[in-house]
């Protein structure tokens, strides 16, 4: 099998920082990331970022579809050459963050793994994206910026912890599986790497009134992290209808002291909160 290395010298490629372009060039780490996929024989993967190819070819021997997914023109010529032969595989050249997997969720009639190596500058975009068309994939194993990643996975309490916290394991099992080092990458990155895995849930961890308001609701409660969460709520304008009273009344029904601020919050509190305000948002009306 070609190394990276082989494959950047082979095809002249040069890094295109437009693209934010690191190439990971360890093959152990490769090998490690699709291992963690655990690719079945009846699996439909779509690969973000397929770059030069290294990873798509293991999966294109265990699965069975890849849909490669490049937006740099040049990649994909190459990727074209290199899976001419390949009648699992197809190429596809665009945008991840305008890409619809639903539509290959329902034309393969089963839900999508997802893998890649995400370029550090759409990280939150493209984890927000998946998010949208989370009832068409099973689950993500991806490579991010560290501190991306350590937002993701955090626990209430930590400063790390955030809206992308929250929204993210309401609707998925989230677990950091290891780091890479910037210097498995060509060129050398300015920041560590970390593989994370997610696994959709078939329902939210709380079942939600309203997922939009919740969502709404969570980016409201972090507006300003040092003020207390009753304080950005009032602010929000989410609850004009709500006197401060009702904010109160609805806080405590749910056990939760709105002096707190948004970060001690645990994620089923969250949905505990968004529910009882929707509820009563709703007889107000």
């Amino acid at each position: 099998m070609s190394t990276p290395r082989d494959i950047l010298h082979r095809y002249n490629i040069h890094p295109n920082r437009k693209w934010g372009q690191c190439f990971l060039m360890d093959i152990g780490t490769i090998n490690k990331i699709f291992q963690a996929g655990k690719i079945l024989s009846g699996d439909v993967v779509i690969e973000i970022g397929a770059g030069i190819g290294v990873l798509t070819r293991q999966l294109a021997l265990a699965a069975q579809r890849v849909i490669a997914v490049e937006i740099d023109p040049h990649l994909v010529k190459i990727l074209h050459d290199q899976f001419d032969g390949c009648p699992n595989v197809e190429i596809i050249s665009g945008d991840i963050l305008k890409f619809d997997f639903s539509s290959i969720s329902d034309y393969y009639k089963t839900k999508v793994k997802v893998m890649g190596n995400i370029p550090y500058n759409i990280s939150s975009p493209v984890i927000f994206h998946l998010l949208d068309f989370r009832t068409s994939i099973s689950g993500f194993t991806l490579m991010l910026q560290k501190e991306v990643v350590q937002r993701l996975v955090s626990d209430p309490d930590n400063k790390n912890y955030g809206v992308p916290s929250v929204l993210l394991q309401m609707y998925a099992k989230v677990d950091r599986l290891f780091n890479v080092q910037a210097g498995s990458f060509f060129p050398v990155p300015k920041v560590e790497s970390s593989v994370i895995q997610s696994v959709f849930r078939e329902r939210p961890l709380v079942d939600l009134e309203d997922e939009t308001f919740f969502s709404r609701l969570v980016k409201a409660s972090f507006a300003q992290r040092r003020k207390m969460l009753i304080n950005n709520l009032k602010n929000a304008g989410l609850l004009k209808e709500f006197s401060d009273d009702d904010l109160k009344s609805a806080l405590d029904a749910v056990d939760i002291d709105g002096k707190r601020r948004g970060e001690t919050l645990s994620v089923e509190e969250f949905g505990n909160l968004s529910n009882i305000l929707k509820y009563r948002l709703t007889k107000l009306r």
